[in-house]
């Protein structure tokens, strides 16, 4: 079956003009163009889009789709068999929030008692949920699966005590990073308190903390644009300081 532009389009619920631009940063070219000048679109192409779709599904930006499908040893059924993984996690996260926000509509709308872990769940799931997108396939790669699945498992067992604490060191890491930047010293005494203050932050969600682990971590803040962001936002050139600031807390240990 062969399909041009808009025929596609229709099909895939995709715009042509999506199509006509994936064709352009040659992500999905069409088989061949015919002699009136028309994109058409064989089952390959079709089978293409189709793994396109699920990647941005995912959340996966298109210059990433761009690289794997391009790779040689690029297998569809293997990226298949990974996209049902991956779809499966995201549905029993997001069946996790749905549940925990019909429990507590039950409980304001029905007098049903829920219980305070209960009401923080959903915030958990999400916490997990963002940082699985964001991070996981970097993070499952230096720490490992079991690694990364225990740390989720601790944050889901989090006591609401816990989770507030967490999240209020988190406001306190950010305050001591905007002022201690200031003195331009990450050995100075207010970088060493932000370095232990991360150390505190990390260990609510690590399974087991190490020092090695923490240098590890900061180091790939500063490498990875997104861990940089991040930091940068509150401090031009912050996630440096940091890791300047971490590493010479675990030199002094």
């Amino acid at each position: 079956m062969e399909y041009t532009v808009s025929q596609l389009a229709k099909l895939s619920g995709v715009s042509g003009r999506t199509l006509r631009y994936y064709d352009q940063i040659g992500l999905l070219k069409p088989a061949y163009v015919n002699d009136s000048g028309y994109r058409i679109y064989g089952e390959k192409e079709t089978d293409l889009l189709q793994q396109i779709l699920f990647f941005r599904e995912l959340e996966i930006s298109l210059e990433d789709i761009n690289k794997i499908i391009n790779q040689p040893d690029f297998d569809q059924t293997e990226a298949l068999r990974n996209h049902y993984d991956e779809l499966q996690k995201k549905r029993d996260r997001l069946d996790s929030i749905i549940s925990t926000v019909a429990k507590t509509l039950a409980a304001r709308e029905g007098g049903m008692e829920m219980s305070n872990k209960d009401k923080f769940d959903a915030f958990k799931e999400k916490l997990i949920e963002e940082n699985e997108q964001k991070y996981g396939e970097e993070i499952r790669e230096k720490y490992g699966d079991k690694t990364i699945n225990e740390s989720n498992a601790k944050l889901r067992g989090m006591s609401e005590e816990d989770f507030e604490v967490m999240n209020k060191l988190e406001g306190e890491i950010i305050t001591l990073l905007e002022k201690s930047y200031k003195t331009g010293d990450p050995a100075s005494d207010l970088a060493q308190e932000l370095a232990h203050k991360h150390k505190e932050w990390l260990m609510y969600s690590w399974p087991s903390y190490s020092e090695e682990a923490h240098a590890g971590l900061v180091d790939m803040f500063v490498a990875d644009e997104r861990y940089t962001a991040y930091y940068d936002k509150h401090v031009k050139g912050g996630t440096a300081f940091l890791r300047d600031a971490v590493l010479n807390y675990l030199d002094k240990k």
